[in-house]
């Protein structure tokens, strides 16, 4: 390890337990919102409960917390500006300071050990997560927000994690990782944003980050309430949501009750290599999404974007994408909830071919210390045989468990595992391989 590399790995470290500490007081709170009121939008109404089967689960949503984009209840939003059905649990920990800010704070770690089967296969241990923060406050007529998400990933070091069938971004600048699972970097989001009424029951609002999340496709799967408990990044990332984290995006959006359109200008290009610094650039890329929520249980979203030169190793090339995408939530009694998603993506390399893919997540939560978790994807992917060395159909499935135990109101240990089993053309040299992984997961909030 170079002094560079440690120097890199101690600053991730020590800026991952400042961010701990210094949600101490947020973190110290009781995390069931549910009879919390933080106050309407200055100028907007009270957002409308969750009707249906919300109400069934005896949740308390007739004071429900307020977004800082919308005059909508907060456990609509999910990853950057994007949406999750309104019925969708809400982890996290909140205080109100005598200032006027509401703080919330949430952190996750995985301690992983990863088996990839087969001659490309291979095997792994490592910790992966997220320490997140939010603040929001009414500043005039409308309501600041920020958020910040920090991730220890960069400590696996630059390969990431042996994962099948998985194909994006670089270690050295200079090779494509493929079978591999890249790093997130160390500052996954650094964000601002301002909301008002316009009046007609129209909210606008403006969303800038360093990193941040345009506006296209579902929830980052992070964030998905139907995969968030799985340790492992879906095959299919890097058609769905690879833009999670670009540094520099400028979003603006109209929402009206259960309707949302929004438009980003971003910086194209990938995260590069070094996974602990923050990249500027040109916003050089755009975005657009329409997002609706016909009922309190599903978010529906179709989107677009068109993306200059997004990969370091090919800069000549653009790519443009196509999304379509349904959540689907819905609470049980005791704590239980049962989480989906359905998705379709395709890219249209410029110039290429258009390979697509199609993803199924699910999880079902009997009660609050029991989850069993699926997903299914199919992808059509041609960087498995050699950079771009022809599409060939693949296909992923993995179902798993974790059983958490309280350790106090606010903080969880769980014990987990899961399986996968691949579908691969013969010439891949794949020869029918399975994979699993071992997790321990400590979760707060």
């Amino acid at each position: 390890m170079t002094t560079q590399t440690f120097r890199a790995r101690l600053l991730a470290t020590a800026t991952l337990a400042a961010s701990l500490c210094l949600a101490t007081p947020v973190l110290a709170q009781e995390h069931d919102h549910s009879g919390h009121d933080m106050g309407a939008m200055p100028g907007t109404p009270p957002a409308a409960s969750p009707a249906g089967d919300a109400d069934d689960a005896g949740m308390d949503m007739s004071t429900p917390m307020h977004s800082p984009l919308g005059g909508y209840g907060m456990t609509r939003d999910a990853s950057g500006t994007s949406w999750q059905p309104d019925a969708s649990p809400r982890d996290g920990l909140m205080v109100h300071t005598d200032g006027g800010w509401m703080l919330m704070g949430h952190a996750l770690f995985n301690g992983v050990y990863d088996r990839q089967g087969g001659p490309r296969g291979g095997d792994r241990a490592f910790v992966a997560g997220m320490v997140m923060g939010m603040a929001q406050r009414p500043l005039g007529d409308g309501v600041l927000g920020f958020k910040a998400m920090l991730s220890p990933d960069p400590l696996m070091g630059r390969r990431g994690y042996p994962l099948l069938l998985a194909a994006g971004e670089t270690a050295d600048g200079r090779t494509p990782l493929v079978d591999r699972q890249h790093p997130h970097d160390l500052f996954m989001e650094l964000s601002a944003s301002y909301s008002r009424r316009l009046g007609g029951g129209f909210d606008g609002y403006l969303y800038a980050g360093l990193p941040g999340e345009p506006a296209f496709g579902p929830p980052a799967f992070m964030h998905r309430q139907a995969a968030m408990d799985s340790p492992e990044a879906p095959i299919t990332h890097h058609w769905f949501d690879s833009t999670h984290i670009t540094f520099g995006v400028v979003t603006a959006g109209l929402s009206r009750t259960s309707w949302k359109v929004e438009a980003s200008a971003f910086r194209g290009r990938e995260p590069d290599q070094r996974r602990y610094d923050i990249e500027t650039g040109r916003l050089d890329s755009v975005a657009t999404r329409l997002s609706w929520n016909p009922t309190p249980n599903w978010a529906l979203q179709a989107s677009w974007t068109r993306i200059n030169s997004p990969e370091a190793l090919e800069p000549d090339d653009d790519e443009a994408r196509t999304s379509l995408s349904a959540l689907y939530a819905r609470p049980f009694r005791d704590n239980g909830s049962l989480s989906a998603t359905l998705a379709w993506a395709r890219k249209d390399r410029i110039p290429g071919d258009a390979p697509q893919a199609w993803l199924f997540e699910g999880a079902v939560r009997p009660d609050d210390r029991w989850t069993v978790f699926t997903r299914a994807e199919q992808v059509e992917q041609d960087e498995l045989a050699g950079h771009h060395g022809g599409v060939a159909t693949v296909r992923k499935l993995s179902v798993g468990a974790i059983y958490d135990v309280p350790l106090s109101a606010a903080v969880k240990l769980g014990f987990g595992g899961l399986a996968s089993a691949f579908d691969a053309p013969e010439a891949l040299g794949y020869d029918g391989p399975t994979g699993g992984m071992a997790f321990v997961r400590l979760k707060i909030g």
